[in-house]
């Protein structure tokens, strides 16, 4: 079927050949409903269920594949929506299929399962290719974990953090991984080279915090984890790339649509990781900066009110005497500032004290499960998250928006320098 670009078109059926995809973008401010009529679908991963319909949102993406033939409908607007007949899809199931061996290896041989990481340049579809490994895992009855190192656009948690998740089902064919129970640590910026110290110290915790839920889960130990990374993979970034894949012990890294950095991992990777280079989907689109930031706000929305809206997030007041509010990082001092022979090692993973201000007004905070006066609150998981939406000097509070009623679990807050407005 021709491509359709934007036309006022209510419904409009495809029919799929074998080994082919279905690519479509929903128009911004319209919603699409995706509907298997005939065959056997799936998207990244997640197989559709017939007759039964599936609303996108506009400026959703998606890649309907089908292996065996289908016909599927798509009612409301898109942007565009064509069928590709040209796919990596048979690349990343026999990816899979390598993995599912190496986990019935461990099986047999009381092992850890395999460990990967997907990497590559920004807009490549690393997230994509990390939920397709994961739903393959969890339809073999599986119980992969799933770590996320990308802190502009992250899928487990909101951005500015990283985390790991044990993932037992499917992803939603809408609304993604079931996010319960998630291990989250602050990062507080959008992009690792805001603090690249905290950041590695963040990820070898996370991989310590990771190998403990192995050793007390067996299904999971023998299952893997699947790594997805940041879209920066030159200097500093791909520095983090390598600290990662020795701080997890990966077995097999997965680079996308990039020869350079291939062969780079080939080169500085120990002999037993295997580094294996694969195409990105014709389907992938580069972002701007702004469809990235709207991203990033859009997810933190979700957060607060769900993503059909459907959650009701609470405003409340709190003390500033109620909290204590940190930052992750001070600036570093010139040596002229500093006594002859003495270096400051840790300015990048201080605790740094803040006092109350209007510049904490919608701002996004983390809720640290440390407590005053912990010497590791840097490297402590997080509860969750709340916004500031006021700072009010003459009453001395704080006006918050979070997902669940007073009080606060916890007093210590860490603040991030990604902003967000409460704007319903």
């Amino acid at each position: 079927m021709a491509e359709d670009k934007g036309e006022d078109k209510e419904k409009v059926t495809h029919k799929l050949e074998p080994d082919t995809e279905l690519r479509f973008e929903v128009e911004a401010g319209a919603t699409v409903q995706l509907e298997l009529t005939k065959g056997l679908a799936e998207v990244f991963g997640t197989e559709l269920i017939l007759n039964k319909k599936c609303t996108f949102q506009g400026g959703s993406k998606l890649a309907v594949y089908t292996f065996h033939g289908c016909t599927v409908t798509l009612t409301g607007k898109t942007e565009s929506a064509y069928i590709a007949k040209e796919t990596p899809m048979t690349m990343y199931v026999n990816t899979h299929a390598a993995l599912e061996q190496m986990r019935q290896k461990a099986d047999e041989e009381f092992t850890r399962g395999p460990r990967v990481m997907v990497v590559g340049p920004t807009d490549v579809g690393k997230s994509t290719v990390c939920r397709m490994l994961l739903n393959y895992a969890v339809r073999m009855e599986r119980a992969p974990i799933y770590v996320d190192l990308d802190v502009g656009q992250g899928n487990i948690a909101i951005p500015g953090t990283i985390g790991a998740l044990i993932v037992e089902r499917p992803a939603s064919v809408e609304e993604g991984f079931s996010e319960v129970a998630p291990l989250v640590f602050h990062f507080g910026h959008k992009s690792p080279g805001d603090n690249l110290t905290l950041y590695d110290l963040l990820i070898s915790q996370l991989a310590e915090m990771v190998n403990l839920r192995c050793e007390s889960n067996k299904r999971a130990n023998t299952s893997g984890v699947v790594i997805n990374t940041c879209g920066w993979v030159r200097g500093g970034g791909y520095h983090s790339i390598v600290h990662t894949a020795g701080a997890f012990e990966v077995d097999l890294v997965v680079v996308l649509d990039q020869e350079r950095l291939y062969n780079e991992l080939k080169r500085d990777l120990p002999d037993f990781v295997k580094v294996i280079l694969q195409p990105k989907s014709g389907g992938v689109v580069e972002r701007s900066k702004e469809t990235r930031e709207e991203s990033r706000d859009n997810r933190i929305r979700q957060y607060f009110y769900g993503k059909k809206n459907d959650l009701f997030p609470h405003t409340f007041e709190v003390k500033f005497n109620e909290v204590k509010i940190y930052k992750i990082g001070a600036p570093s001092l010139p040596d002229s500032c500093m006594p002859i022979g003495m270096v400051v090692q840790d300015n990048k993973t201080k605790l740094v004290p803040i006092q109350p201000s209007q510049s904490l007004s919608n701002r996004v905070l983390s809720i640290s499960l440390g407590e005053v006066g912990d010497d590791d609150i840097v490297t402590t998981n997080v509860a969750g998250f709340i916004v500031i939406t006021q700072v009010d000097m003459d009453r001395q509070s704080y006006t918050l928006l979070s997902p669940s009623p007073r009080p606060l679990p916890r007093s210590v807050l860490l603040v991030s320098d990604i902003p967000f407005m409460d704007i319903k």
